[in-house]
């Protein structure tokens, strides 16, 4: 199967090809086999990609996506009020239907959003039918996803067995251990469970910070449990040490900066982890509290370190959801680069929120939003097209999602009105 997109404006975050003002991409077989300012492929079938940006699919690298069917209900809360009505609340509530549902519409709402490729962060498996039914939701939704398993939540019990149970279920690069972290957990579990991931070739995330006199970088360090296949999410409030720590092991950083800002953790860490010679990835988190798309995020991102010291450009925005994402989730993607997987999505640039499209990166950062994703393209096979999801029946979906949220807020005595105060 070749398919050529031809006439749009390529962006393609690989510095050995470039940009194009007008260029074409050639895939074949699920493959990016050219980028050009003009291929010849008559006998390939045509994507015309005029008044269109072509560029990689964006990757999230951490987003709880059980957590769908609540969007919003979130907006006003701390991090202590989401522990509360999210994991005490309403968690305990979910059935593996509702697992079900809120992830293949999470992974449909990111799709949509041109997220081609995300990290789902589980951390809801409270029997082994809810994490089957967490990656059923994902398998049923066309993109490309990593089902990060999520030893336990605050709890000291052995996840190996289950842990080994998922894993022989889904193919190599396609899960990922969500690691307990040691202020959340004895540091005998998290040696058990990094011994585990090493074993079974999983790649490794975990969230941490220095809050609160906290110091998991040191500890990880000195028992000798650093790895360069590992994702630290959030990590604000890190000391310098500990940030060169996680640079010097080539470790990985995923950074949420609304979830951050909103709920108190502090200023996203952006600078400082470019300053330590990382390169950050960034994430949407949750949606009852921020939004689902990276567009969004990146904003925020940008927004936030530009006031501090005006160092980030809006390249490297791009960079951390796109090439800098897929390299810490160890995929083939991110860039338009022969021999990708041809994950791409493609921008309208005249629409009127973003017409007349004169600095296509810059422009991409500061002002767009997923009403500009016209076309989703995941492992070459199209998934969205002229605006609209290819095979899904989003009535039906939403139907469901909402049959779901009722049945887990009435089950909760939860208002989903956004009224729920502590």
């Amino acid at each position: 199967m070749r398919t050529l997109i031809s006439g749009g404006t390529v962006i393609s975050m690989d510095p050995s090809i470039g940009d194009f003002a007008v260029g074409d991409v050639l895939l074949e077989d699920g493959v990016i086999v050219e980028v050009a300012e003009r291929i010849d492929a008559s006998d390939a079938s045509m994507i015309d990609a005029h008044d269109r940006v072509v560029m990689p699919g964006f990757v999230d690298t951490h987003r709880h996506t059980w957590q769908t069917a609540f969007r919003g209900v979130g907006a006003d809360w701390t991090f202590a009020d989401y522990a509360t009505v999210i994991h005490g609340m309403l968690k305990p509530q979910y059935r593996p239907e509702d697992v079900y549902i809120s992830n293949l519409f999470g992974r449909v709402e990111a799709l949509y959003s041109g997220v081609t490729t995300m990290l789902d962060w589980f951390h809801a498996a409270q029997t082994p039918e809810h994490a089957d039914a967490a990656i059923a939701g994902l398998r049923d939704a066309p993109g490309r996803s990593v089902f990060c398993y999520g030893a336990g939540y605050r709890t000291d019990d052995s996840v190996d067995a289950e842990v080994r149970r998922v894993r022989a279920q889904l193919p190599d690069d396609a899960m990922a251990l969500g690691l307990r972290g040691p202020d959340e957990t004895t540091v005998a579990n998290v040696v058990a469970d990094l011994k585990l991931a090493d074993e079974l070739g999983l790649r490794v995330s975990v969230h941490v910070d220095g809050l609160d006199g906290h110091r998991p970088i040191a500890v990880l360090h000195e028992h000798g449990l650093l790895r360069d296949t590992t994702t630290y999410v959030h990590a604000n409030g890190l000391s310098d040490e500990e940030i060169r720590l996680i640079a010097d092991s080539g470790g990985t950083v995923s950074i949420s900066p609304d979830v951050e800002l909103k709920m108190g953790f502090g200023q996203p860490e952006t600078g400082r982890m470019l300053a330590a010679g990382l390169r950050p990835t960034l994430s949407a988190d949750d949606v009852p509290a921020v939004a689902g798309d990276l567009f969004a995020t990146m904003r925020t991102a940008y927004a936030a370190q530009r006031g501090l010291d005006g160092g980030l450009t809006s390249r490297d925005l791009l960079a951390f959801t796109t090439v800098n994402a897929a390299a810490a989730l160890g995929l083939p993607t991110g860039s338009l680069t022969p021999g990708k997987a041809a994950d791409l999505i493609l921008l309208r640039t005249d629409d009127p929120t973003v017409f007349p499209f004169n600095n296509p990166v810059g422009t991409i950062v500061t002002a767009a939003h997923p009403g500009l994703v016209d076309t989703v393209l995941v492992a070459g096979h199209v998934v969205k097209r002229d605006g609209q999801l290819v095979g899904i029946d989003l009535p039906a979906l939403k139907t469901h999602l909402l049959q779901s949220r009722d049945h887990v807020a009435r089950a909760a005595r939860f208002p989903v009105d956004g009224s729920w105060h502590r």
